[in-house]
């Protein structure tokens, strides 16, 4: 089944379907990595495209490539470029991440970002759907994979983003420092000041030297219990409104 839904602020639509709804850590990593004029970006595992979205509505000169396995959520992203007119700078490649042959060119990005799968296979129950369980955990690929492709697409000082669970920190930072891939920021999301993390924002540079700056908490309840003026922000101003 579809949805459409559109983007709070926006005259953008967004169309997905049952595995691929819009969620908070698409938008929080949305908003996490340094945007400039004219980049290039490449979304790994991008599913029905709304990361790309996300991002173009921040910096609308970006040149975004989605990369993702499934082809009915390719079809899904390439259908919401063009029903936002943005199938110049949105573009979708359906590839295997795991198979270099597949992918663009080496060094073609300045930027990658991912929202993986956060868990191991064997971690838990799985659902019946096979896009939801890729999507859950690492069945058609892995941390390491996915910095192996990160760390091949992105240009040599290259970025790459990444929203993860904080229970997997040691293995997200092991992954991308033996992939080249340096760690350089660490966020905490937490829903209050005295809460556990419940997600974590990392940006490593390609060929970077040591060096991991951590910054205060994303906090997404303010001290009255209502939605900070952050995640507002992150947001723009509101939810992802049904249509």
């Amino acid at each position: 089944m579809e949805h459409l839904d559109r983007l709070d602020g926006t005259n953008w639509v967004f169309r997905y379907g049952g595995s691929f709804p819009p969620g908070t850590d698409s938008f929080l990593l949305s908003a996490f990595p340094g945007l400039r004029r004219g980049q290039s970006v490449c979304d790994l595992g991008c599913g029905a495209g709304l990361l790309g979205l996300l991002l173009l509505r921040r910096e609308p000169s970006l040149r975004v490539t989605g990369v993702e396995l499934d082809r009915d959520a390719c079809l899904l992203a390439e259908e919401n470029a063009r029903a936002n007119g943005l199938s110049e700078r949105l573009r979708f490649v359906g590839a295997d991440l795991r198979k270099p042959e597949e992918l663009p060119a080496p060094g073609s990005f300045d930027l990658a970002v991912c929202n993986p799968p956060y868990f191991p296979p064997d971690s838990g129950a799985l659902s019946p759907q096979a896009s939801r369980r890729a999507a859950r955990a690492e069945l058609t690929c892995s941390l390491d994979q996915v910095c192996a492709a990160a760390a091949r697409l992105v240009r040599w000082g290259g970025r790459f983003a990444v929203v993860y669970r904080p229970e997997r920190l040691t293995d997200l930072l092991n992954t991308m420092r033996q992939r080249g891939l340096e760690p350089k920021r660490l966020r905490f999301v937490q829903r209050t000041a005295s809460s556990a993390p419940s997600l974590l924002l990392a940006e490593g540079r390609r060929g970077g030297g040591p060096g991991l700056r951590t910054e205060a908490p994303l906090l997404l309840e303010g001290p009255d219990g209502r939605s900070s003026a952050e995640l507002d922000a992150i947001y723009w101003k509101g939810p992802v409104t049904t249509l």
